[in-house]
């Protein structure tokens, strides 16, 4: 009862927030049209010019240079490459997070642009380009934009506004901290500390000037998970000689579908168990010692993940066991990333602003999307709420675009002045109802 009632207050705020704010809003969306060609122009820049994970130095110099010249304070080298920005607006208030990543993607890029990546570099030992092939490019670029636009206002900002521009969320190399879980460690939600949080990420395969949301479990968890199954070698010739430990991994990789088929309640909650790399032995005729499987793991509740992670190393480890091979479960093996959960009140409280920016008729509510976001680590911390700006070009076949975490992956440049407004807009609409 309690919580319906504060939601009943909440929209009441936002509703009276709203009708304060339209001047607001439209001299955002003035000056975001003012500035678009120099935002799109920055995503231009980055997009040639991509970085992995930790490694960021061209790009987080391009937005401490662009946030220093708008007169706001600046942070760098947070968590090996982030920087910071503090915005303190004229009148006390709340303190609003606004989070951006910045890293590209070892992939190859296959796009006919005059900004397309030329990158190439050594990732896990074998040559490969480098590519924005998940629109961090553009989540940079928005983010500077909203910055320019924010500081331009800050003689009607009630409170501060922390820019967190973020390295590593694809994960960092091997051996290093990287990601939201060291910008946290290193105190990017304090000093001063963060009340809330607001992230948004462009979606390639949905038509531009459209945003999706949706409350609570909103990206699901993931893990990483090596298994090694050792067996006996043997010659070819000779399979009862060995413990072949292929044939127990087709098996093991077998019976693994069977947790979401079978043992997973999939009207609650969807599951992901998926192989995605398999290695074992270098020739025809020998039977290898071991073989290495990686996979993901995608649960939306703690209560699946720790069904589906027990699953897992029993499957695994019993059948090794009854042919006489052993099987190693490190799961999670060196990723994990929790629920993208976005607060229900917050959410609730936060969609007039999003339908503000585009319409009510243009903003959907979603299914649970199986992809996984670190930006749920601040979530862990402070309410916040992430959703999803559509950035495909109007007109196009969804089923034509490249896909995330492709060469063919492209946003059209419309999109990022709509990420400009729904950002300034949250800013505004949110410091209008909170009584900081």
């Amino acid at each position: 009862m309690k919580k319906i009632i504060l939601i009943a207050y909440i929209i009441c705020c936002i509703k009276t927030a709203t009708a304060q704010t339209n001047n607001y809003s439209e001299l955002i969306a003035k000056k975001a049209s003012q500035i678009e060609q120099k935002l799109i122009e920055w995503r231009h820049d980055i997009h040639q010019n991509p970085e992995l994970g930790n490694r960021e130095t061209r790009t987080a110099s391009l937005v401490a240079k662009h946030l220093q010249s708008l007169g706001i304070e600046v942070k760098t080298e947070v968590a090996v490459t982030g920087v910071v920005g503090i915005l303190k607006g004229d009148k006390p208030g709340p303190v609003i997070a606004l989070r951006a990543d910045m890293d590209g993607l070892p992939v190859t890029e296959n796009n006919n642009l005059p900004f397309a990546s030329k990158v190439r570099t050594i990732y896990n030992g074998k040559e490969t380009g480098v590519m924005h092939a998940y629109g961090h490019d553009g989540h940079v670029a928005i983010l500077m934009g909203v910055a320019e636009i924010l500081s331009g206002m800050k003689k009607e900002l009630r409170g501060t506004v922390k820019f967190i521009f973020q390295p590593a969320e694809e994960g960092s190399p091997v051996g290093e901290e990287g990601g939201a879980e060291l910008m946290l460690k290193e105190g990017v939600l304090q000093n001063p500390k963060v009340d809330v949080i607001f992230g948004l990420h462009l979606s390639a395969a949905t038509e531009v000037g459209k945003i999706n949301y949706r409350p609570a479990g909103t990206m699901a968890a993931s893990a990483d998970l090596k298994i090694v199954v050792k067996g006996k070698p043997s010659h070819g010739a000779y399979p009862w000689q060995s413990i072949d430990p292929i044939v127990v991994s087709a098996q093991i990789i077998n019976s693994l579908q069977t947790i979401v088929s079978r043992n997973v309640q999939l009207t609650q909650n969807a599951a992901v168990v998926t192989i995605g790399s398999i290695h074992g032995g270098n020739r025809h005729n020998i039977i290898s010692e071991e073989v290495e499987m990686l996979e993901t793991v995608r649960t939306f509740t703690k209560e699946d993940e720790e069904f589906v992670f027990r699953r897992i190393r029993e499957i695994a480890t019993k059948t090794a066991e009854a042919a006489g091979a052993t099987a190693e479960v490190s799961l999670p093996y060196s990723s994990y990333n929790p629920v993208t959960f976005n607060n229900v009140e917050l959410t609730i409280a936060m969609l007039p602003s999003l339908q503000k920016t585009v319409g009510k008729e243009n903003v959907f509510l979603i299914p649970a999307v199986t992809g996984a976001e670190d930006f749920s680590f601040y979530q862990e911390k402070v309410p916040g709420l992430y959703f999803f700006v559509r950035g495909m070009k109007k007109g196009q076949d969804p089923s034509k675009v490249g896909p995330h975490h492709t060469p063919e992956f492209l946003i059209d440049d419309s999109a990022f002045k709509t990420g400009m407004n729904v950002l300034c807009n949250l800013v505004f609409d949110y410091t209008a109802f909170d009584k900081k």
